[in-house]
């Protein structure tokens, strides 16, 4: 690892130049991030009003610090940064995130700002994130340099890349509260002066704590660049981009965002395919595919077996899987067939894709289903489950234990559950199951969606890896 992502994602030391007394701004936020998550590095602090906040002491001035501090997280104004880093990088400092807006996203003369800004940036030999960006996240090492209200940052296994400032902030707050996975790594990248999005992508390719890796992106500083790290990423792990920008009015909206140049999209998405990057076309899918890949394999296949309660729901879905999602239905062996058959109904015949009504009628909600999902977890025709369940108080909701143990006994094929019903026992399903590593969507169509995008991702690894 080199001495630039160790001071970045793993500091032993950090100063906040700009850190302030008064809840809710960026400079005393910071500070309750990092004692919300524990960070147990050493934590400076500059003010001119010195002092002491939230328990730390307050340097006067930036000539007064250590030397030698690895990480120091800017937040004053855009006219003032440039002056700010310069003295940092005077004490020793060498990693730098720069918070301030109002650079080239604004108008000429926030261009003329940000180009002074690059210069010192080149001239001085040290490494900067932003501007115009609200920090990182690194969880292995307890850290972030968000501004925002986070609180606690659950760790995962899912990193971020995004040309945006929400996901170290509103969007982080939502998947710690709004969902149950984590995250090891994310990253804004801001304007981009420095650190760019290929550096990046080829640091977590190698990071160990990273399990796959999403990008939201609104241009390629260095596409060629980009193209060549993809390809060596993703015959490792599964890389996902939303690339913003793409319509004539995103492209005018990407620029006044972040100033970024669009690129024609055909050309983008051809290059994207042939470095192994699984385009996504909808934002809740950057949380959708990576809850499914935090707790679950990559599907083998593209052939799918689903249980539902309802048989209008079956050939909707089957219809989609074929013409919409490219996943297969295929017919079941027979013997695994007759299994199902066995816990149905005489009059029904039971089959792929599995009709759990009658067998449910039968011999109650959980014996069926876990029998039904016995049988086509342990059919090679099959890669990939999803289970639809009705919960309703009328039929008594049964325990959901038994999903947690049928997803612990195959673990080499994923297991998706949806949920029809009562609206508030589908929260309590999924803040039962989430936790226990078994992931959960509101929408029927939405584990389907996930799964297709996830055989996609699997292709594109396959293909990465002949061409190495």
């Amino acid at each position: 690892m080199s001495n630039t992502w160790r001071a970045m994602f793993q500091p032993e030391s950090v100063v906040i130049v700009g850190a302030s007394a008064s809840p809710g701004r960026p400079g005393h936020e910071i500070i309750r991030n990092l004692q919300a998550n524990e960070y147990g590095g050493r934590i400076h602090l500059v003010n001119p009003k010195g002092g002491e906040i939230l328990g730390l002491p307050v340097t006067a001035d930036i000539e007064s610090l250590p030397d030698n501090i690895d990480n120091a997280v800017i937040i004053v104004s855009a006219s003032a940064t440039t002056d700010m880093v310069r003295r940092c990088a005077a004490k020793g400092i060498g990693t730098f995130v720069l918070a301030a807006g109002g650079y080239s996203e604004v108008d000429e003369q926030g261009e003329q700002l940000q180009q002074d800004l690059e210069q010192t940036i080149k001239e001085l030999g040290v490494r900067a994130i932003g501007p115009n960006t609200s920090g990182h996240i690194s969880t292995p090492h307890k850290f972030t340099s968000s501004f925002f209200p986070l609180g606690w940052i659950r760790p995962g296994n899912i990193s971020y890349i995004a040309q945006t400032g929400n996901f170290a902030t509103h969007t982080q707050r939502y998947i710690t509260t709004g969902e149950h996975y984590g995250v090891a790594r994310v990253i804004g990248l801001g304007n981009k002066i420095d650190i760019e999005e290929s550096e990046v992508l080829e640091y977590l390719a190698d990071d160990d704590e990273t399990k796959a890796v999403f990008l939201y992106l609104e241009s390629f500083k260095q596409p060629q660049r980009f193209m060549q790290v993809a390809r060596k990423a993703s015959a490792r792990k599964p890389i996902f981009l939303l690339k913003g920008g793409t319509s004539q009015e995103g492209s005018k909206a990407a620029i006044a965002h972040t100033a970024a140049l669009a690129s024609d999209s055909r050309i983008v998405e051809a290059a994207l395919r042939q470095s192994g990057v699984t385009q996504l076309t909808e934002y809740s899918q950057l949380f959708h595919v990576a809850k499914a890949i935090s707790f679950m394999p990559l599907p083998r296949g593209n052939r799918v077996s689903f249980l539902c309660p309802s048989g209008a729901m079956l050939v909707v879905l089957t219809d989609l899987c074929r013409q919409k999602w490219d996943l297969v239905v295929p017919e079941l062996e027979e013997v695994n067939r007759q299994r199902l058959q066995d816990i149905g109904p005489t009059w029904l015949r039971m089959r792929n894709p599995v009709d759990i009504w009658g067998p449910a009628m039968v011999h109650g909600i959980e014996k069926a289903y876990r029998d039904a999902i016995e049988a086509v977890m342990d059919d090679p025709n099959i890669d990939a489950v999803v289970v639809v369940m009705v919960l309703i108080d009328e039929f008594g909701t049964p325990p959901l234990h038994f999903l947690v143990d049928m997803a612990h006994k195959y673990p080499d094929k994923p297991l998706y559950v949806s949920f029809t019903g009562i609206k508030e026992r589908m929260e309590e399903a999924k803040a039962f199951l989430e936790p226990r590593g078994v992931p959960t969507y509101p929408y029927i169509e939405q584990p389907f969606e996930v799964l297709s995008i996830l055989n996609q991702a699997r292709q594109a690894m396959e293909r990465s890896q002949l061409e190495r």
